[in-house]
């Protein structure tokens, strides 16, 4: 509501007010803001109270009569600055923490993150190719049976699994030759007896005959 001054200036000067309700809601949406932002020139009451559109609104505003109010500043520096404070550790002891160890940081959060990075990390080896399919699942499932508690320990697994599945491979191979390599030289030597049995030449010693026994009397 605003005073108009009707007539007089003396003691019986008559003062009426005025409402400005509509113009203000008319700015509001000329505007685009709250009815609150809105400010109307005390000085130019006649004149306002009398625009009851929207495009006498638009003229007052071009005129400069009705105005947006600036937005208020509500800064963050303090806030900023606490927030530094705490990312060093600052204001984070006994006294000030309301909620327990598991609302503060669950641990089912904590088993998530651990989980997608070692998961993330088998991923990253079976596409790079360091490891199988099958080393793949296998460790797969030792992260989830949780035998891992960070990527340093599981690097250091599949390093030794992989060195253990290395030796044995060798190992295995080196039998391998061996017993290739022994059949081998038994069909050799079968191949040069049966060789020499044909060609009449044995190579066997004949055994030596006994001495005969003197007859008994």
């Amino acid at each position: 509501l605003r005073a108009v001054t009707l007539g007089g200036t003396g003691p019986t000067t008559v003062v009426k007010m005025v409402s400005l309700k509509l113009q203000k809601r008319l700015a509001s949406s000329v505007l685009k803001c709250g009815r609150r932002k809105v400010w109307l020139d005390p000085n130019e009451v006649n004149e306002i109270s009398m625009a009851n559109s929207r495009q006498n609104i638009r003229k007052l505003v071009k005129d400069g009569f009705v105005i947006r109010k600036p937005q208020k500043i509500h800064s963050r520096a303090r806030t900023r600055r606490a927030l530094e404070a705490k990312a060093k550790g600052r204001h984070t002891g006994f006294g000030k923490r309301r909620g327990t160890r598991e609302a503060r940081l669950p641990t089912t959060v904590l088993w998530l993150r651990r989980m997608r990075v070692l998961r993330r990390m088998l991923s990253k080896y079976r596409d790079a190719k360091k490891i199988d399919k099958h080393l793949y699942h296998y460790m797969y499932m030792k992260v989830k049976g949780n035998e891992f508690k960070n990527k340093r320990v599981l690097m250091e697994t599949i390093h030794k699994t992989k060195a253990e599945k290395t030796r044995e491979k060798n190992i295995q191979d080196q039998f391998e030759a061996r017993r290739v390599k022994g059949k081998a030289a038994r069909e050799r030597k079968h191949a040069r007896r049966e060789a020499r049995q044909a060609s009449g030449q044995t190579g066997e010693v004949p055994a030596p005959a006994a001495p005969a026994r003197p007859a008994k009397k």
